[in-house]
């Protein structure tokens, strides 16, 4: 199994031996600024990486009720992978300047639909550019390919069974990767209401990292997610946050620890707060 995060360090070794196709994605992104990911790769960019925006790229159509950025068509994701021009021989490596946090959510994309030879840069571009790893402002292209998608639908929870199983204890133990203010329905400024789904855990995202942005290692993660989890069945672990986006975050920094896949509620909070009859938690 290919591991979820490469060193800047190891990623310019292996670039360097040119014996593998090799595809960079730059998820950089900014939530207040949509614009300012897609500034910030004109100016500079891990050189041959293409650019993947969340809200053209990894996110679908909103329709006011499926939350901010509800996960894109499957047709739709396909066409993106074959533009970008991914094959079987393709290993994908995904970064940001974020922590992860944007490149997670393509890293599980990418995993979802049946393509498991995906990295996220450990430390992101900041740790690229300490590397003195080499940068471009010219943007990248590649050939298209015939990638076709494989989707993994078990690892995805819809807002039903989300309703269906609140209240049923072990059945089904939602973490959500927001802040803890947030998830207390504090200071919230992305969504029109505050509080988390009745019964849900709080795992901030940003506790996966380390004060310098890499990942903590493997074996404290292990230890934080099996106390967070504690006598859980893995299966009835769900992930949400406020739009899907880092409760991959979560998902990675758990496969990072060795453990099992779990599953994804894509909708997450902006989904199951836009209907008022939802129950509300704070």
């Amino acid at each position: 199994m290919t591991s979820p995060l490469i060193s800047a360090t190891d990623l310019m070794s292996a670039l360097q031996a040119k014996d593998q196709d090799w595809l960079l994605i730059d998820c950089r992104f900014n939530l207040g600024n949509t614009q300012a990911g897609e500034q910030a790769y004109a100016q500079g960019h891990v050189s041959g990486a293409l650019y993947a925006h969340l809200d053209r790229d990894l996110s679908g159509a909103k329709t006011g009720r499926n939350g901010r950025h509800p996960l894109p068509d499957t047709a739709a994701f396909e066409r993106t992978a074959q533009a970008w021009g991914i094959t079987p021989q393709t290993r994908v490596v995904a970064y940001d300047d974020a922590g992860g946090m944007f490149a997670a959510r393509l890293w599980w994309l990418l995993r979802f639909h049946g393509f498991d030879q995906v990295q996220v840069l450990d430390g992101g571009w900041q740790a690229w550019q300490a590397a003195q790893g080499p940068v471009d402002t010219m943007a990248a292209t590649r050939p298209s390919s015939a990638f076709k998608v494989q989707t993994r639908e078990a690892w995805l929870v819809r807002v039903d069974q989300v309703v269906a199983q609140l209240g049923q204890g072990q059945q089904q133990v939602l973490i959500d990767a927001r802040a803890a203010d947030r998830f207390r329905g504090e200071n919230e400024t992305m969504d029109p209401v505050g509080g988390h789904i009745p019964g849900a855990r709080n795992r901030f995202f940003q506790l996966n990292l380390q004060p310098g942005g890499q990942f903590k290692p493997a074996t404290q993660l292990h230890d934080e997610f099996t106390a967070l989890i504690a006598d859980t069945p893995l299966q009835a672990i769900v992930h949400q946050c406020g739009s899907g986006v880092t409760a991959c975050h979560n998902l990675l920094a758990m496969a990072q620890a060795g453990l099992p896949a779990t599953r994804l509620y894509a909708g997450s909070w902006s989904e199951w707060c836009a209907d008022p009859a939802r129950p509300v938690e704070r």
